[in-house]
C-alpha cells in the first residue's frame, strides 16, 4: 500500500484506476518521407477516424444541446470529405512531405483563402478548417482527443490543468482528480466542484507516472490518496463513500423546496457553469438559475475567435434549456491564468493585473461587439442577463453601456429580435469596485461578487499560489467588510447583490451572508441542495446584530 497526502479541494470519495492526462500539441514535425503512397494511406486512416469522432460528437451534441449546435460537427465532417482539401494534402505528400506537415500547410492555405473572402459566413470557416486539421494532426501524432484514452472511467492525474484543457476533457471518463500542483482555487478544483466529484491537489512529485494503472482511492475531504489499499483502509473509505451517497439521497428530498430561512427570509440559489453541457447538472440539482456562465470556454476551446453564430447558438441553447430562469452570462474573461494563443497577448510580468477581461473588451471592441451581438440575439430565447468582469472605474461601465446601446440599435435596424430589456451587471472583484460601489450601483441592475479575485487583490495573495493557502483567507475580516459595504451600497441604490465566487458554497458563512444582506448565492450545481439544507435551518435574525458587530469590530 502506498499512501500520499495532498489538499482536498472537492469533497467525496472515489475509487478507480489512475490515469495521467495526455497532452497533445507542440510544434508540427516536418520531414521528408520515402514512401508517399504509404504516407497518404496514413493520412486517409487519420481522416476517416476523425470523421468517426465527429459523428460521435454530433450525436452527443444532438442529445445534449440540440440540432442547431450539433450541426457544426456535421459541417466539419463534410469539410474533411472535401476533394480540394484531400487533393491538396495528397499533392504535398507526393512531394515527399510528411502527413502532419501536409495537413498543417493545407489548413493554413484554406484558412487564408476563407479569411480573404468578402462573405462573413465564409470568413468564419477559417477557424473550422484549422479545427478539423488539428484533429487529424492529433490522430497522426498520437495525441489523445479529450486527454483520456481509456475504456473505463478513471481517477485523472496531472501536474495541473490549464483552463483550455479542462474545457476539452471527456468528462464522462472522470471519477475524480489528483494533481501534483495546483490549489483550491485552480481550474481543476473549480471543474471538480462543478462536476460534483472528488479532487485533491498539491500531492507533489510522489505522484509518479509509474503509478499509472494502479487502483487508487482518494478522499477529497481529507486529501488522502491511497494506492493498492489494504483491506482495513479500503473498507473505511468505501463505507465513507456509502455514507456520502446516502446523504445525497436524503438531500434529494429538498428538490422543489424553497430556499427560505426559518424566519421567512428568501434567498436565490443559482449555479456556476463553464459550458452548455453543465446545464444538465444545474437542472438535475434543482438550481434556481445560472448566476455565472463562464463564456470564455468558447474562446479557450477554439483555435481562433469564436464567431457570432457559434456564440449565439451556445447562449441560446442554455437560455432555452433553463426554461425562463435567469441566466447570467459573464463576458469573456481571458487573460491572467486563462490564455488563448490567438489573442496574441504580450508577455506580462503580472498578468493578473494586466490586460485581461473587460480591459481586452474595451481595447478590442470588434471582439466585444461580436459577443454582445450574440448575447442580445440569444436574449430572445430566455431570461439572459449580461455581467462584466474586472471593473475598477465608473467610466468603464458607462463605456460598456454605450457600446451595448449601439449594438441594440444595430440589431434593431437589422430586424433581429431580442428581449425588450436585458439586465446588465458587474462583478465586484477588486477593492476599487467596492470603494466605488455606491456610484457603480447607480449604473447597473445588479452586483455579483467574485470572492476568489476579491480575496486575491485585497490580501495581495496569488490565488493560484501553491504555498500560499494559509495566507489566502476568504474569511478575512477585510473581505467580509468589503462584502458588507458592497451590499449596503447595492441596496441603497435599489439593486440586488449576489456572490458567484467559490465562497458562496461555504456553509460556515451562510448565516453571515444572510446577515450582510446577500440576495443570491451562485455555487457549483452539486452544492445547491447542501446549501438549501443550511438555509432552511437558519433563523436569519437570531444572530444578525451579533454578526454585524463582529464584522465591524474585527
Amino acid at each position: 500500500m502506498i499512501r500520499l497526502q495532498g489538499k482536498g479541494v472537492s469533497t467525496g470519495v472515489a475509487a478507480g484506476p489512475l490515469y495521467f492526462y495526455r497532452r497533445g500539441g507542440g510544434e508540427i514535425e516536418r520531414h521528408e518521407i520515402a514512401d508517399p503512397a504509404a504516407e497518404f494511406e496514413r493520412f486517409e486512416s487519420a481522416r476517416l477516424l476523425a470523421i468517426e469522432q465527429l459523428k460521435g460528437l454530433y450525436e452527443k451534441a444532438l442529445a445534449e444541446v440540440g440540432e442547431e449546435s450539433a450541426q457544426l460537427f456535421e459541417a466539419h465532417q463534410l469539410m474533411l470529405d472535401d476533394l480540394d482539401y484531400i487533393e491538396s494534402v495528397q499533392g504535398m505528400i507526393n512531394d515527399k512531405v510528411n502527413a502532419e506537415a501536409a495537413v498543417s500547410d493545407t489548413a493554413e492555405i484554406f484558412a487564408e483563402m476563407f479569411a480573404n473572402m468578402d462573405d462573413a459566413y465564409m470568413q468564419a470557416r477559417a477557424a473550422d478548417v484549422r479545427d478539423i486539421s488539428n484533429r487529424v494532426i492529433g490522430i497522426l501524432s498520437g495525441a489523445v482527443a479529450g486527454g483520456i484514452d481509456s475504456a473505463v472511467p478513471v481517477i485523472l492525474a496531472s501536474d495541473d490543468l490549464a483552463p483550455s484543457e479542462t474545457v476539452q476533457l471527456d468528462k464522462s471518463k472522470i471519477l475524480g482528480f489528483v494533481t501534483r500542483g495546483g490549489s483550491g482555487n485552480s481550474h481543476t478544483a473549480i471543474l471538480a466542484r462543478t462536476m460534483g466529484i472528488p479532487a485533491i491537489c498539491g500531492v507533489g512529485d510522489a505522484l509518479a507516472e509509474s503509478l499509472e494503472g494502479k487502483d487508487i482511492l482518494i478522499d477529497g475531504q481529507t486529501g488522502e490518496v491511497v494506492f493498492d489499499a489494504d483491506e482495513i483502509t479500503r473498507d473505511r473509505l468505501i463505507k465513507k463513500q456509502a455514507k456520502e451517497r446516502a446523504l445525497k439521497e436524503l438531500l434529494e428530498q429538498l428538490k422543489g423546496q424553497p430556499n427560505v430561512t426559518t424566519d421567512g427570509k428568501s434567498i436565490m440559489v443559482y449555479c456556476n457553469i463553464g459550458s452548455p453541457e453543465d446545464v444538465e447538472a444545474v437542472l438535475r440539482n434543482d438550481g434556481g438559475g445560472i448566476g455565472l456562465f463562464r463564456s470564455e470556454f468558447l474562446y479557450l476551446q477554439n483555435d481562433d475567435y469564436p464567431t457570432e453564430e457559434q456564440q449565439f447558438l451556445a447562449y441560446k441553447t442554455v437560455a432555452e434549456r433553463m426554461g425562463g430562469k435567469r441566466v447570467i452570462i459573464r463576458t469573456l474573461d481571458i487573460g491572467a491564468d486563462k490564455q488563448a494563443d490567438y489573442f496574441k497577448l504580450d508577455h506580462e510580468e503580472n498578468p493578473a493585473m494586466g490586460l485581461r477581461a473587460i480591459r481586452i473588451c474595451l481595447t478590442r471592441p470588434e471582439v466585444f461587439r461580436t459577443q454582445l451581438r450574440a448575447l442580445y440575439r440569444a436574449s430572445a430565447y430566455g431570461k439572459i442577463a449580461i455581467m462584466f468582469p474586472m471593473i475598477t472605474s465608473v467610466w468603464e461601465v458607462q463605456e460598456i453601456k454605450r457600446i451595448c446601446a449601439n449594438v441594440r440599435e444595430e440589431l434593431t435596424r437589422e430586424g433581429i429580435p431580442m428581449a425588450d430589456y436585458v439586465e446588465l451587471g458587474i462583478m465586484i472583484e477588486t477593492p476599487a469596485s467596492v470603494m466605488l460601489s455606491d456610484r457603480l450601483a447607480k449604473e447597473v441592475d445588479f452586483f455579483s461578487v467574485g470572492t476568489n479575485d476579491l480575496t486575491q487583490y485585497t490580501l495581495a495573495v496569488d490565488r493560484q499560489g501553491q504555498n500560499l493557502d494559509r495566507f489566502f483567507d476568504a474569511h478575512h475580516p477585510a473581505v467580509l467588510r468589503m462584502l458588507k459595504m458592497a451590499a449596503d451600497n447595492a441596496h441603497a441604490a435599489g439593486i440586488w447583490i449576489g456572490i458567484c465566487g467559490e465562497l458562496g458554497a461555504d456553509v460556515a458563512l451562510t448565516e453571515t451572508f444572510l446577515a450582510i444582506g446577500i440576495d443570491e448565492l451562485s455555487v457549483s450545481p452539486s452544492s445547491v441542495l447542501p446549501l438549501r439544507s443550511t438555509i432552511r435551518s437558519i433563523d436569519s435574525t437570531a444572530k444578525r446584530d451579533e454578526i454585524l458587530k463582529e464584522i465591524a469590530s474585527n
